[in-house]
């Protein structure tokens, strides 16, 4: 419906189902906003945090590993996997990759060990020869590649030598015990009301919480 015949309808409408109407798309708003807000979506889109990754718990493994890594000091999740050439690109892509992230785990589609498409692993790659420009040039002078040209077979790809750089190899949840204890996880948005309602056991976490909130 094009903006002439939406305004066309309003003035059939009488005063309280404009009322109404407003309400309504307030009701909605607000609670779209609640819940990214509860989602933590301001970490994705602005922030820079590594740990705003794990919101995901199937990404635990790879802010374990990272954290343990030789870049897990100076080197941040958006220093590899972005594009940080320029704040259209930067952003632009890690709108549409995020987006995509979000649409694997909400239908399960996602792989038990998570690797890298090929437009993520271009970027890496870019970024590996960005940050190690005077190592890769200058040094040892392997020249400057980009992924495809290495898939192409005219080269190698940096984890093709690097393949513990800084993931160590690829990992899952089975693979790695223990990786969701580096980081808490961050509270369930789903209210313990809620999930019991919808006949889903609450988590352990919020059980606790809720035995510590009353006992006191």
């Amino acid at each position: 419906m094009d903006l002439r015949r939406l305004k066309s309808c309003l003035p059939v409408l009488s005063y309280r189902q404009k009322v109404a109407l407003l309400i309504l798309s307030g009701v909605i708003v607000g609670l779209g906003g609640l819940f990214m807000y509860l989602l933590r979506m301001h970490t994705y889109i602005a922030g820079d945090d590594p740990a705003a990754c794990i919101n995901c718990h199937i990404m635990s493994p790879y802010y374990a590993t990272w954290s343990h890594s030789s870049h897990g000091s100076d080197v941040t999740c958006n220093d590899c996997h972005v594009p940080n050439g320029n704040i259209i690109t930067h952003y632009g892509f890690k709108g549409l990759d995020g987006m995509k992230h979000v649409a694997y785990f909400v239908t399960r589609s996602e792989r038990q060990a998570i690797q890298a498409e090929d437009a993520s692993a271009e970027v890496i790659m870019d970024n590996c020869i960005r940050c190690h420009s005077q190592l890769n040039q200058e040094f040892v002078k392997t020249g400057r590649i980009d992924y495809m040209m290495a898939k192409r077979g005219e080269g190698k790809a940096c984890w093709d030598c690097h393949r513990n750089v800084p993931h160590m190899g690829v990992n899952s949840l089975s693979s790695t015990p223990g990786a969701e204890n580096v980081e808490p996880l961050p509270p369930d948005p789903v209210p313990a009301w809620l999930q019991r309602a919808l006949g889903h056991p609450v988590p352990d976490r919020i059980a606790r919480g809720l035995r510590d909130k009353y006992h006191d």
